[in-house]
């Protein structure tokens, strides 16, 4: 099986950590921002995480994905389904704020070249507007995420979110936070960082990996 990827992207960091818990084997394949040819072809869209399987089919969608591996559920897919309302405006929140602080570092990170990266940063400053006003308003960004995880996320750790074992809604959210990282003026709190770095354990999980092949 192969999986196409992006390294900081959250939802391909997602199927990482997923596949790493169930000990799913996989090629990686890591796709450049910039080449819209591969993802189109295998799926008519430029979408990634894609995997490829034995058979020549593919398939995209993070949790889809990572549900078709888990054939004996030992991800708790039913406490995801019991705590969409909590999470998905978590993540919603997080990710907006993990994006503005992050976009502008990953694009010096060795996963971009001259045209990725410049390709990258069109596509996002569409949206989120030029990456050195993102920049500039970092402090106001790196607060507001701060307080988001010690007010929603913190107090729901027990010591996994929601619950007493590990389940996909700990791949979800670390898969969010972990590209925040790369951002050297942010500091995660002593609770969220040994949250994160439990996940990372248990998921058997380097970021970083595919650039000491």
């Amino acid at each position: 099986m192969k999986l196409y990827h992006y390294v900081h992207c959250p939802f391909c960091v997602r199927v990482r950590l997923g596949f790493g818990f169930l000990g799913t084997k996989y090629e990686s394949i890591v796709t450049a921002y910039d080449d819209e040819e591969t993802p189109v072809k295998l799926t008519g869209k430029k979408m990634l995480p894609i995997v490829v399987y034995d058979d020549g089919k593919a398939q995209n969608e993070s949790l889809d994905i990572i549900k078709a591996q888990d054939t004996n559920n030992l991800l708790g897919w039913d406490a995801l389904a019991k705590n969409l309302e909590a999470i998905n405006p978590l993540l919603d929140k997080s990710g907006a704020l993990v994006h503005n602080l992050a976009m502008p570092y990953w694009i010096w990170t060795p996963e971009f070249n001259e045209s990725s990266r410049k390709y990258f940063q069109t596509k996002k400053e569409v949206k989120r507007g030029p990456f050195k006003n993102l920049v500039h308003n970092q402090k106001s960004f790196a607060d507001d995420l701060a307080k988001l995880l010690e007010d929603e996320l913190v107090t729901e750790l027990r010591p996994f979110y929601k619950s007493d074992k590990f389940t996909i809604m700990d791949i979800m959210i670390a898969a969010h936070l972990w590209g925040m990282y790369v951002v050297p003026e942010f500091r995660f709190s002593e609770a969220v960082n040994n949250y994160l770095q439990k996940v990372k354990a248990i998921a058997h999980f380097n970021y970083h990996e595919d650039y000491w092949r």
